[in-house]
């Protein structure tokens, strides 16, 4: 059986499941729509001038719809991109730059500048916390943008630790933003952690009563049409159990290690527990 399995999310785009963490690239909603409505809009693109270009790395490009919905984004407002990624895997975007049904997500334009990108050397394979990093020193503390799509943590906490987000949040210019679609108490906590101010990105209905993902910056982030504050439940989800960061100080740890060493700091901490605050405030779960 293929580790990488096509399928099409409800939206009609094209994403990938993957069996080797159990997961889909993209929430079944829509490929197309959580790239847009968790990455680009948040990314509040009208903040800059036509011409301007924006520094942005992207950590687990993927299928690359990410970064064509960026692209698409720019194109309209003129804005040009100085874009790094960080990705393990080529299969995907292997896999998505041979399918009918992605290629018809995407203008010519914005599959040309994509297939540029993600052929080209600014895309730098291998694990991220080592890749990391290889990026040109003159992007700390400049970028507009860093966008992380990692799989969850449960799955892949290599990449969601303190060490590792507080590397990314010092890429970050005083107005630049972190996205990402998770929502977990653990990643909020050590964005905190690392000097960041958080936002919710907005639900996409609003009766899910629970964020689509997060936003961090080094300033406070206004609150937008894509934006709002952390509300009372969400702060009380960073005072739980749950909130304990994953740790990874040698930048090398196994998913099986950083997970037990995070189990035992939960054990010894005196917090609440997170089956506590999910009862109190009905939450089923989160991402």
């Amino acid at each position: 059986m293929a580790l990488l399995q096509p399928r099409l999310t409800r939206d009609g785009s094209f994403s990938l499941y993957s069996c080797r963490f159990g997961e889909g690239f993209h929430s079944l909603g829509g490929a197309l729509r959580e790239a847009r409505s968790k990455f680009v809009l948040p990314a509040s693109l009208h903040r800059f001038a036509s011409g301007r270009e924006l520094r942005v790395v992207e950590v687990c490009v993927g299928t690359g719809t990410n970064t064509a919905a960026l692209l698409e984004a720019c194109g309209v407002r003129e804005l040009g991109l100085d874009w790094w990624g960080l990705e393990l895997d080529p299969e995907p975007w292997q896999l998505a730059r041979s399918s009918e049904a992605f290629r018809s997500q995407w203008s010519d334009a914005v599959l040309q500048e994509l297939a540029l990108l993600l052929e080209g050397p600014r895309l730098l394979w291998g694990d991220g916390r080592r890749r990391l990093a290889d990026l040109p020193a003159t992007l700390q503390g400049r970028c507009d943008l860093v966008l992380l799509d990692a799989f969850s943590p449960q799955r892949c906490p290599q990449l969601w630790t303190l060490e590792f987000l507080g590397s990314l949040a010092a890429l970050l210019a005083p107005e630049g933003r972190l996205l990402t679609y998770c929502s977990a108490a653990a990643v909020r906590r050590a964005l905190q952690r690392c000097g960041m101010e958080l936002a919710t990105i907005q639900a996409e209905s609003a009766a899910t009563g629970w964020s689509q993902g997060t936003a961090a910056s080094p300033r406070p982030l206004p609150e937008e049409a894509s934006l709002r504050p952390l509300g009372p439940m969400e702060l009380e989800h960073l005072r739980c159990r749950a909130a304990e960061p994953y740790r990874d100080p040698e930048g090398n740890a196994s998913a099986a290690d950083i997970h037990a060493a995070r189990e035992r700091a939960q054990a010894s901490s005196g917090a609440e527990s997170s089956g506590a605050w999910r009862r109190r405030w009905g939450v089923a779960g989160c991402r």
